[in-house]
């Protein structure tokens, strides 16, 4: 029974965006920019999503390149993680 725990794939969705705020305790606001290319125009349009991540720590600062992971509910609009900085801001 534990290795069919240990076995479980668990997918969470990984993504890489850049700080916009750091003003709240704990908590980053990130910016995920998405391109897509447009079925009809065949021309790609740049969609923008915010989403608040947790930052136990307060490490990142706002321009810095993050990655965040999925995770459980945090509070009300907090449901992703910072994982790691790729880059600092200068």
């Amino acid at each position: 029974m534990e290795n069919s725990q240990e076995n479980k794939k668990i997918n969470k969705k990984i993504y890489s965006g850049i700080v916009v705020s750091d003003k709240m305790d704990k908590t980053i606001v990130v910016a995920i920019e998405q391109r897509k290319l447009h079925r009809l125009y065949k021309k790609y349009v740049i969609n923008t999503k915010k989403v608040k991540a947790h930052d136990e720590k307060n490490e990142a600062k706002s321009g810095d390149k993050v990655k965040v992971i999925q995770s459980r509910p945090i509070s009300k609009e907090k449901c992703w993680q910072l994982l790691e900085i790729v880059e600092k801001a200068k």
